[in-house]
Parts: structure tokens; C-alpha cells; sequence
């Protein structure tokens, strides 16, 4: 049995690799055309920085992924797995002590694997291509802050599941669903007014008639937003976002300072147009209640699986602890995930189609939206060349060049 799931992680891990190298192989081939619909805004050394960029954090990313694969693999199929299991179980503490011990640890190898490649990244490629501002003073205590903020909630989180777990051993799966579902809820609550403002600086927008823009636009729309904000996220790094946050009928426009030297106000106000678009048709409430149900149907089959008690011979034990279970399952959860990866990535794409059209029929202008995207992608250096089959498994977002085509389309 051990063997049939191994090579189920195998398969999987091959087309991986496979997909990414069709990915930097089509860009080696054709990024270097400049597309239809950005002349005048990408030229020939812009695409060979794009080109570098995309190659460069491949790399990284190639090699940061197999270590992680073969650890993991050594880990559950090497026999790793019962022995920390045995360690953890020898020491003799109560369910929930154990609990958090046992992914607490590995939360922590995890990180210090990890770190190496997140330093690399941040302070040698995005410096390289001048997207770092971070200060090693900075990074440390974002990461001091992350980490705190981190062990909080994961103790929280992982606690109260636990104690579900023991309290309700024939229903903990529905328990537990409805426990994380109404966490994540409070976390959407909470997270704008106290977890944000511990690593940015909000400030309200700086630009008196681009707020004046923003919130009629957003009346014009049916939203109610109580704040339009500025973040300082050029201490961080010159890449560019904007975002909502909030639930229910009030919510708050965070615009990042860099977006705002980006874009010209037309353009930001498209960009905003475009999320309102995901609100009306209502892109948000459709992800979450899918996710909750997902979540749903695969706690109540963790459930059986763990009373089958068949989990453990998956990898070749004899017996496990319900947290190495939990280990298992996380893995059968990440085989399945890449099986429907390419529905759930198109039904997105399928999303920002739409929304890209509210944004042309709310704000009457398809060009800004456009331009705006041509912007964005030449300033954060975007990959303008995926696969096709690549961009199937793996972009929440059409790819770029296919999306300007149809804003110019519109507004021809």
C-alpha cells in the first residue's frame, strides 16, 4: 500500500516539474516578442528583465521545491514519521499538549528549512531587480512580530480543534468544521484593525478628489465604504497591490503608496471598479461558501478515514497517533488538490473575466483598466508568456496579455 501512495506523490510531483519547464521553456521561446496591446510601454530590455526575473525566481523556486518534496518524502514514507510520532507520544502529556507539541516542532523545522530560501529571495533576487526596501532590521522584526502573531493563533486554532476532537470523538468532523469556519470569520474581522496595523502604517488617502473619485464609484455601485486608506508598503518592497478589507456592508479601500505613484487616478479608480466586481457578482461569498464546503465534505471523510483506521498503512505503519494521522491526511489532501486545481483556477479565471467587465460598465472607460494592467505588469516585471497548459493548472488570474486584448477589444 505504501507504495501506490508514493507513487500517486511521485506522479504528481513530476508533472510539476514538467509543467514548470514547459512554463520557462515557452517564455525562453517567445518572451521576447513584445505583445499586442503594450507597444510603447514594454521594449526589449524590459522583456529580457521580465525574462531574467521570471528565470531567476525559478530557479530558486525549483530547488527550494524538491528539497522540500524529498524531506517530506523521507519523512512519511522513510519511517520518520512513527519514530517522532513515538518520541512525542513517550513524553506522556495530556491530548492537547501533545497536539500542539508534536506541529508546533514541525512548524519550526519548517520554517528553518525555509528561511534560507525567504532570505535569498528578499534580499539577493528582489534586490537584484530593485524591488527590495526592507532593512535586515526591518525583516527582523516583521519576522519577530509574524512569528509571535503566528503562535497565537495557531495555538488557538489548533487547541480548540484538539478539544473538539476529545469532547466529541463521534462528531468532532462537524464541530471542528463549524469551529474553523467561525475563526476564519473573526479573523476577516479582526485582522484589518489589529493584525495589519502591527506591520503597515495606515494612513488615510493623501489625494482628497481621488478619495472623492473612489467613493462614488462606489455609491454608484451599491457600496458602502467607510475609509479609503494609504499603506506604507514601499518600506517593504516597490511591488504594488490595493485590496478590500471587511465584511458586510461597511468596508475599507487600502491602497498600497507604490500603486499610487503607479497609476494615474483614472487608473486606480478601474483597478478599484475591477474588486467591486468580485463584490456584486458576488466572487467572494461564491469562494467561501465552496471552501466551506470542501472543508465539510473532507473532515467528515477524515473522520471515517481515522475510525477505519486505515491511514497509518498508507505509508507503512502499524499504527500512528491521531496527529500523525493528521499528517496523512494532509498529504491525500494535497493529491487531490492538484486534481482539481485546473477546474478551480479556470472557474477563477472566469471570475476576473467578469469582473473586468463590471469595471468597463461601471466606470465606462475599458482603456484605464487596461492600461492600468500594462502598468502593473511592467513594474512587477510579470511573466507576459505562460503556457497555456501551465497557466491552466496554476493562474487564479488570465493571463495578462489575454485580458488587455479583450479591454481593448471592448473599447474599439
Amino acid at each position: 500500500m505504501p507504495w501506490i501512495l508514493l507513487s500517486a506523490y511521485l506522479v504528481v510531483v513530476c508533472i510539476e516539474f514538467v509543467l514548470d519547464g514547459l512554463n520557462m521553456r515557452h517564455l525562453r521561446r517567445y518572451g521576447h516578442e513584445v505583445p499586442v496591446g503594450f507597444e510603447g510601454e514594454i521594449d526589449g530590455e524590459r522583456l529580457a528583465r521580465i525574462s531574467d526575473y521570471t528565470l531567476c525566481r525559478n530557479r530558486v523556486g525549483r530547488i527550494e521545491s524538491l528539497l522540500s518534496h524529498l524531506l517530506l518524502i523521507v519523512f512519511l514514507f522513510g519511517g520518520l514519521l512513527g519514530l517522532y510520532d513515538r518520541w512525542i507520544a513517550g513524553m506522556q502529556l495530556p491530548f492537547i499538549l501533545s497536539g500542539l507539541l508534536f506541529f508546533a516542532c514541525l512548524s519550526v523545522a519548517k520554517y528553518l528549512i525555509d528561511l534560507p530560501f525567504n532570505l535569498y529571495h528578499q534580499f539577493v533576487i528582489e534586490e537584484r531587480f530593485g524591488f527590495n526596501t526592507m532593512t535586515w532590521r526591518l525583516w527582523l522584526s516583521d519576522q519577530i512580530k509574524g512569528l509571535l502573531v503566528s503562535a497565537v493563533l495557531f495555538g488557538l486554532l489548533l487547541s480548540g480543534a484538539l478539544w473538539l476532537v476529545q469532547a466529541a470523538p463521534h462528531s468532532w468532523w462537524l464541530w471542528v468544521w463549524g469551529f474553523f469556519a467561525l475563526f476564519s470569520l473573526f479573523l476577516m474581522y479582526v485582522s484589518p484593525y489589529v493584525i495589519e496595523p502591527l506591520f503597515f502604517k495606515f494612513e488615510p488617502l493623501g489625494q482628497p478628489e481621488l478619495e472623492e473619485r473612489i467613493t462614488r464609484v462606489m455609491e454608484k455601485a451599491g457600496l458602502k465604504i467607510s475609509r479609503v486608506f494609504q499603506v506604507d508598503a514601499s518600506r517593504r518592497s516597490r511591488h504594488s497591490n490595493a485590496y478590500f478589507t471587511g465584511i458586510g456592508r461597511v468596508k475599507r479601500i487600502v491602497l498600497f503608496d507604490t500603486l499610487l505613484e503607479q497609476l494615474t487616478a483614472d487608473e486606480i479608480v478601474a483597478v478599484l471598479a475591477h474588486e467591486v466586481g468580485h463584490w456584486k457578482k458576488r466572487h467572494v461569498f461564491k469562494r467561501l461558501v465552496t471552501v466551506q464546503l470542501l472543508s465539510l465534505a473532507f473532515l467528515a471523510a477524515s473522520w471515517w478515514l481515522v475510525n477505519a483506521g486505515v491511514l497509518p498503512g498508507l505509508i507503512g505503519l502499524e499504527d500512528g497517533s491521531f496527529f500523525a494521522q493528521v499528517m496523512i491526511l494532509s498529504l491525500l489532501a494535497s493529491l487531490a488538490g492538484f486534481v482539481v486545481s485546473p477546474l478551480w483556477s479556470a472557474l477563477s479565471r472566469r471570475d476576473e473575466y467578469q469582473a473586468d467587465h463590471f469595471a468597463c460598465h461601471l466606470t465606462g472607460d475599458a482603456d484605464a483598466l487596461a492600461s492600468a494592467l500594462v502598468k502593473l505588469s511592467r513594474d512587477n516585471l510579470a511573466n507576459l508568456r505562460p503556457h497555456p497548459v501551465y497557466a491552466a493548472f496554476h493562474y487564479s488570474h488570465p493571463p495578462v496579455v489575454e485580458r488587455v486584448r479583450r479591454l481593448r477589444d471592448r473599447s474599439s
